[in-house]
């Protein structure tokens, strides 16, 4: 009796330890963890003087990681060779810097991590840590501070280097290109302003780049830059503003080569307006030769005849800045047959003009096989204008609301470079409805000449007008949407905005960028008008 009364008890005993155990639930976790890692010590430590060690160890509390260090970490000035930096993709409570360079006397450096570290668990950042030191006496605690902003875009690059070099018997103008500078920040991907801090006092060229490869030099193929039209003397309680742009290339040539029969591919960099192009080899009198530029790449096509019986032509090309001579290799080969492409198709608007654009040079065109009627079988008057470098013919004529228009292009009115003719062509175009949506512009305090522009979101000019005096400016019948506003100050009256130059110290003419219109789109069937105050 006893035995089974001990063994009753021992059941329900058993029964209530699993029924406890099946309805204990998770336990209930504590607050997340928001706090960044803390330092708990450093060796040496940090903003020690006559630093003469080869390493660097910094403990944290807790384990870390280092992230994106190759464009968060920025070293001021900067070394010619990297450090070692461990752990990188593992978990630590210990960060180890080992220094490559011969560190220069009497100079403060100073290590910015930037955001690259992180606790493990939650990845809560340690923001901005700075490791300073001085192999002099001292700690360099002067600053330069200031703000980047873009000479043609509404939002600024993120990860913009802005640096000093010393100016000092040895300072010139190609330095950027050369040398890295004597101190350098770097904006990061959240900020616009900088702060190059732990310099000393002295005379120095200030400026920025978008430093694509990350040498800390600039490459006008692929950097921006902005640079100060002074130089700065520190100490200074000034704030500077720098305005990032993109250099116009300096003009190049590359070797020209043979692409089919008697067409010769010229490649160039920068603008090729002034570029000539000669023939140095002997040719036969009836030799002639036409020019025309590739509609969407770098290049100029050379057309030539007769066919040569050689295996080289010599050339010379030159420019204002630019003089050389290059071979191109001469072979049989089939040569290109005319073909042409008109635009726009479909929607043209009132002010465009149609083009007819050959595939080889046009050498004869006969304006009576041209004809235009509209919607109404009514022969529309039209004039032409040819621009040989496109190898493009505009016509413009005018153009109704709600209107329709057929080309007709019959045969052989027009002829390539090499004899082709064109068949019977036909095109449609058409107009849209007026929109009666009308857009007046009230400048105020603008420095004429202006160009004012209306845009899309994304920088693309949709409308322009050239303005020459204070006057209201009207944009009549413009399809609805979202507009943005930006004046083009044409400093020097050409007509068209151009960019600056760091070496003939030309800062790029100002553009004002406004915002839209009140935030709304312009609707159809209304009159707005914008007034628009520079000085504001």
């Amino acid at each position: 009796m006893k035995k089974l009364l001990l063994n009753l008890l021992l059941g329900i005993f058993l029964s209530l330890v699993i029924i406890n155990c099946a309805n204990r639930g998770r336990p209930e976790g504590g607050p997340k963890d928001i706090a960044p890692p803390a330092i708990v010590k450093s060796s040496p430590e940090n903003y020690t003087t006559n630093f003469t060690n080869k390493e660097i160890e910094i403990v944290f509390d807790e384990y870390i990681k280092i992230k994106d260090i190759k464009k968060q970490l920025i070293i001021s000035p900067p070394m010619t060779w990297d450090p070692d930096i461990t752990p990188l993709g593992s978990a630590s409570k210990t960060i180890k810097i080992k220094i490559n360079d011969t560190l220069e006397a009497n100079t403060t450096y100073a290590f910015n991590f930037g955001n690259s570290i992180t606790d493990n668990n939650e990845g809560n950042p340690f923001p901005y840590y700075r490791y300073v030191f001085s192999t002099g006496d001292y700690i360099d605690s002067l600053s330069v501070k200031g703000q980047i902003i873009d000479a043609v875009k509404r939002e600024t690059e993120t990860f913009v280097s802005v640096a000093l070099y010393e100016v000092d018997s040895t300072f010139t103008d190609s330095i950027i290109y050369k040398q890295t500078p004597k101190y350098i920040t770097n904006t990061l991907d959240s900020l616009t302003t900088f702060s190059i801090d732990n310099i000393k006092a002295g005379k120095y060229m200030l400026m920025a780049i978008k430093d694509n490869n990350g040498d800390n030099k600039f490459q006008q193929k692929t950097d921006q830059i902005a640079f100060h039209k002074n130089f700065i003397e520190v100490p200074t309680d000034s704030l500077y503003t720098l305005k990032l742009f993109s250099e116009a290339l300096d003009f190049n040539a590359i070797r020209p080569r043979l692409i089919s029969g008697e067409k010769i591919v010229f490649g160039y960099e920068g603008d090729y307006k002034d570029m000539k192009i000669k023939i140095l080899s002997d040719v036969p009198e009836e030799f002639v030769s036409r020019v025309t530029k590739d509609k969407k790449t770098d290049s100029l096509y050379y057309w030539y005849k007769p066919r040569l019986e050689v295996d080289s032509l010599l050339f010379r090309v030159t420019h204002p800045t630019f003089k050389k001579d290059f071979t191109a290799r001469i072979s049989e080969q089939e040569r290109d047959s005319l073909t042409i492409v008109a635009s726009p198709s479909g929607n043209i608007d009132y002010d465009e003009a149609f083009k007819i654009t050959g595939s080889t040079p046009f050498t004869v065109f006969d304006e009576t096989k041209i004809s235009i009627m509209d919607k109404d079988s009514v022969n529309v008057d039209f004039t032409t204008k040819f621009d040989s470098i496109t190898n493009t013919y505009d016509f413009n004529f005018n153009k109704t609301a709600d209107n329709s228009y057929q080309i007709q292009v019959l045969p052989e009115a027009f002829e390539g470079f090499f004899e082709n003719k064109n068949d019977t062509l036909n095109y449609s175009i058409k107009t849209k409805k007026e929109s009666e949506s009308n857009l007046r512009i009230d400048l105020k305090n603008a420095i004429y000449p202006v160009i004012v522009q209306l845009t899309d979101k994304n920088g693309e000019v949709k409308l322009e007008q050239y303005v020459t005096e204070e006057r209201l400016i009207d944009f009549l019948n413009i399809e609805p949407g979202k507009y943005f506003l930006q004046v083009v100050f044409d400093t020097n009256g050409n007509r068209k905005y151009d960019t600056g130059s760091y070496l003939k110290k030309i800062q790029p003419e100002r553009i004002s960028l406004l915002p839209s219109k009140d935030d709304d789109d312009i609707r159809g069937g209304w009159d707005y008008i914008w007034p628009i105050n520079l000085l504001d």
